[in-house]
């Protein structure tokens, strides 16, 4: 009897549901490989859009993905857990247990067989062990999180608009000026301007926000200025208060102190800035791992010190030919999930991971909900093309739509894009619980 292939992809992130996927139409439903997908959650949100589900402005009860339904539909299993550890002399996977809300034990730990482990676990925002982050921030990297700020929005929401009394503002301090903190500034004043429509009598200016960088602009990592400058051109307007140059030390229960001495007063505060990947990744069985706890790999995506185990995304330290290392992006992790999906293919015939990743990037685009989208495209092109308004917007949806039609298909991904432009007609803007 021929021996199946047991393929493990950790993580149900971009990146592990289209490797997920590729690898279950090519070999998963012709019996050639086992394919299993593990993640904590039970469904996937494409995680650039988190900031919407942190606001109400995407639900992610309508726009998720099941992962047991698209398994079933594509060819792979999936089981739900989180990765704990790694036996790579018996070639298995540790999970952790899983417990209910009181902390009981649903399932023990459990091992998983694999001939070829891909870990794509994403990262989580780096608090750089600064003082009462952990205590006092929410965070943006899953989705329960941004149900949990969702959920404190609308508490705040419904006591200031059931209470004549109250006249202060609500203070919230978003830490970093990347891409994520950016968005959620401008999604959460147009949240506070279409809960109005829903009978909130609130008042457009409750929401004082403000917006903290360490870096000396805003967007840092982006490559062209006039993409900042726009976007903070954009964000006084809709009266953001953005503090560049402002290193935060610590964060206690009433907001920020930064390294000068001074206050930032917040009733809430979002951290998002900086990445990392999971801690437990820095202590992995012998793997080779960075200051930020990523594993470091070759051009094949294959960890330094085991082929059988390949890493994608942002938990990946993988440097290029010129001595600069792969950005912790969506392109990217999408990119490598695709190669190394080719390569574990080659493999299985007999042959070599031959294929290896060089990063081109192709843009970035920063999306301010209904405000403002601009960026910039084809960046490896001698500096790319910069696009604004409609033409940024519809560049900005359509890589939403490209993912739906890489996991679902052409003709289903479609049928899903129309039928969640029906929801947005005919539900509310925005989830009001």
């Amino acid at each position: 009897m021929t021996k199946v292939t047991k393929i493990v992809i950790v993580g149900g992130g971009a990146a592990g549901m289209e490797i997920a996927t590729k690898l279950g139409r090519k070999v998963g439903r012709k019996g050639k490989a086992h394919i299993t997908l593990i993640d904590m959650a039970e469904a996937h949100v494409w995680k650039p859009l988190l900031h919407e589900v942190a606001t109400g402005a995407l639900d992610e009860g309508i726009d998720a993905v099941n992962y047991r339904g698209h398994a079933k539909a594509h060819g792979y299993h999936f089981q739900q857990g989180a990765m704990q550890g790694l036996d790579r002399e018996a070639q298995q996977l540790i999970l952790a247990p899983i417990t209910d809300e009181s902390g009981e034990e649903l399932l023990p730990s459990r091992r998983i067989n694999y001939d070829y482990l891909v870990v794509a676990i994403g990262s989580v925002a780096n608090d750089f062990n600064i003082p009462g982050v952990k205590e006092h921030c929410q965070f943006l990297d899953t989705t329960e999180q941004a149900t949990d700020i969702r959920k404190l929005l609308l508490n705040k929401f419904l006591r200031y608009a059931s209470d004549e009394q109250l006249q202060e503002r609500i203070k919230v301090a978003i830490v970093g000026a990347g891409a994520t903190g950016v968005e959620m500034s401008a999604e959460m004043h147009n949240a506070v301007n279409s809960l109005r429509g829903y009978g909130y009598q609130i008042s457009t200016d409750l929401l004082d926000v403000t917006l903290v960088e360490a870096d000396e602009r805003i967007l840092p990592k982006v490559e062209k200025p006039q993409i900042s400058e726009s976007v903070a051109k954009q964000l006084k307007a809709i009266d953001v208060d953005v503090r560049t140059n402002t290193f935060v030390v610590e964060v206690d229960e009433q907001g920020l102190i930064t390294k000068e001495g001074n206050r930032i007063d917040a009733d809430m505060v979002i951290w998002s800035t900086g990445v990392k990947a999971p801690d437990f990744l820095a202590n992995i069985d012998g793997l080779e791992t960075n200051n930020i706890n990523q594993l470091v790999v070759k051009g094949t995506c294959q960890t330094t010190r085991d082929d059988r185990v390949f890493s994608i995304g942002d938990c990946t330290a993988l440097q290029q030919p010129d001595g600069s290392w792969v950005p912790p992006r969506g392109q990217s992790a999408r990119q490598e999930a695709l190669m190394v999906a080719d390569n574990l293919i080659s493999l299985m015939k007999g042959g070599t991971a031959d294929k290896e990743y060089i990063y081109k990037d192709l843009g970035s685009l920063v999306n301010m909900s209904k405000f403002h989208t601009v960026g910039n495209l084809m960046s490896f092109l001698g500096g790319g093309i910069l696009v604004e308004g409609k033409v940024a917007r519809f560049v900005y949806t359509s890589l939403y739509r490209r993912h739906l039609i890489e996991i679902h298909g052409f003709w289903r991904g479609t049928l899903m894009m129309f039928m969640k432009g029906i929801n947005r007609i005919v539900r509310p803007h925005l989830k009001l619980h």
